[in-house]
């Protein structure tokens, strides 16, 4: 969603970066670039006049104290920054937990904005945590909600407490003071109500929301908006704003083209902070939303806290803990292995998502959009028709093995020579790794293959395995030495 932006952002410091000492000139220049690139994202003018006169009053503040030897350009950036993050809201908003169980969550928005399967991607957001949600589904007006929100819930093995079929059938205050009751006596400590929406803002509306509000109480309300509406989204979030009340914005849809500028505005402009984002169609595109970690892809230099916090779900300890005594002992690493972490990297999302959370993303934007998804789907199934010996011996691939892998995996013997090759070179790397301490500089791991951790340097070198001896071709012999 930010790809435009992103762009101006590292054009605009690219060339600063070109100068030796910076200038005020250099300064305005700069920030009449990110001006431009604010507006282009479609962020509402007043906070675009705001960013631009903080950092344009901070910079200069600083430029008298900058060494001349020293990297301007980076303290420049860093102040960009700072208040890029603030306009995000600053620092990341958790749900606030009711002290006595249950803690209910009320979902408001317009029609369209996704909140139904919003309500079943924080369903499972609160699961995965190890809580007890339960979804309630007073959405009675739009056609087929409350079947959808029984869908999703099956999905996900969450319950819904649905006692009417909805398409305009029941009484959604009734039934969401009945759902919040429900969910006390069976011990759920997650209530997530669903309410109905329209498709533009009305009284009929508002009012239903707020008989709910009063109804239930909730501890926390959450605006769900569509990031890719613009600045309608922020017009929306204010009058939901009068009208309602919100604790909190969660932002849907932020995989998809739009310029992004509600998502630097409505911060702001509603006083209210982003709590979640949802970016993509699974229900696990979705979690808590951090203005560093936002503001950081926005400038170019990726999310990596979030791509590890992914990494740890995919991969469980015990798997990590496995392949670090393996490393450490100077173990080879195996197909086997390999297998394990392919299936960890297909938990973690598309490998275009993946890819654009690393530093430096913009600069292989095509590359990334052009990236094969099915690549890891096909190298699955080669390394999958292999037998467990041919996983932990790759050299006894011969070439009626390799024929009958290619047959068993409907792919061509080039390809499966292809990966038997690549993966090669991966375990010499990894030797290299192992005996030098460390990855040579600059040498990155192939594709699909887990970034390891540096042998200890303190001490002796890890031992390696000893070599098997050959055997022999005579039968009589090779008993003998099997024996011996």
């Amino acid at each position: 969603m930010f790809d435009s932006l992103s762009s101006k952002f590292n054009a605009a410091f690219s060339s600063l970066r070109s100068r030796g000492k910076i200038t005020s000139a250099d300064i305005d220049q700069v920030c009449n670039e990110i001006y431009q690139g604010l507006l282009e994202a479609d962020v509402a003018l007043g906070v675009v006049e705001s960013f631009i006169e903080k950092v344009k009053s901070k910079s200069l503040n600083a430029l008298p104290t900058l060494q001349s030897g020293s990297n301007q350009a980076q303290a420049i950036f860093e102040i960009v920054n700072a208040e890029l993050i603030e306009i995000l809201g600053g620092q990341a908003r958790r749900v606030r937990l009711a002290k006595n169980p249950p803690t209910v969550i009320m979902l408001a928005g317009l029609q369209g904005a996704g909140k139904t399967t919003l309500a079943g991607k924080l369903a499972k957001y609160f699961k995965d945590l190890g809580d007890t949600p339960i979804l309630v589904a007073s959405d009675l007006q739009r056609p087929n909600a409350v079947n959808q929100l029984q869908v999703v819930g099956e999905r996900i093995s969450v319950p819904v407490f649905a006692p009417e079929p909805g398409n305009g059938v029941g009484d959604p205050v009734v039934v969401a003071k009945a759902g919040v009751a429900f969910a006390r006596s069976k011990l759920h400590n997650i209530v997530i109500v669903d309410t109905a929406g329209r498709l533009g803002v009305d009284e009929e509306m508002m009012k239903q929301a707020s008989d709910i509000r009063d109804a239930i109480n909730p501890d926390e309300i959450l605006f769900v908006v569509d990031a890719m509406i613009g600045q309608d989204a922020v017009k929306t979030a204010q009058a939901f704003k009068v009208g309602v009340g919100f604790d909190g914005v969660v932002l849907t849809k932020l995989d998809g083209d739009a310029r992004g500028g509600a998502a630097l505005s409505i911060a702001v402009l509603t006083g209210k902070p982003i709590m979640f984002a949802s970016t993509g169609e699974k229900l696990g595109d979705f979690d808590l939303f951090h203005p560093d970690r936002m503001a950081s892809r926005i400038l170019g230099m990726g999310d990596v806290a979030t791509l590890a916090e992914q990494a740890k779900k995919a991969l469980d300890g015990e798997s990590s803990a496995k392949m670090e005594e393996k490393f450490i002992k100077g173990e080879d690493f195996t197909l086997e292995d390999f297998l394990e972490q392919l299936e960890a990297m297909s938990k973690m999302g598309s490998m275009g998502k993946l890819l654009s959370m690393l530093p430096g993303a913009g600069a292989m934007k095509k590359q990334i959009e052009n990236f094969d998804e099915s690549e890891i789907v096909r190298t699955k199934a080669i390394v999958q028709s292999m037998t467990p010996q041919e996983r932990i011996e790759p050299k006894i691939l011969n070439g009626s093995r390799r024929a009958r892998i290619a047959s068993g995996s409907g792919r061509k013997v080039q390809e499966v020579n292809a990966l038997v090759d690549k993966f090669s070179a991966a375990q010499k790397m990894m030797k290299q790794m192992i005996n030098g301490g460390g990855a040579p500089a600059g040498m990155a791991l192939p594709p699909g293959l887990p970034a390891m951790p540096a042998a200890p340097r303190m001490g002796k070198k890890p031992s390696t395995p000893p070599k098997r001896k050959s055997r022999s071709g005579n039968p009589a012999k090779r008993a003998i030495e099997e024996n011996s």
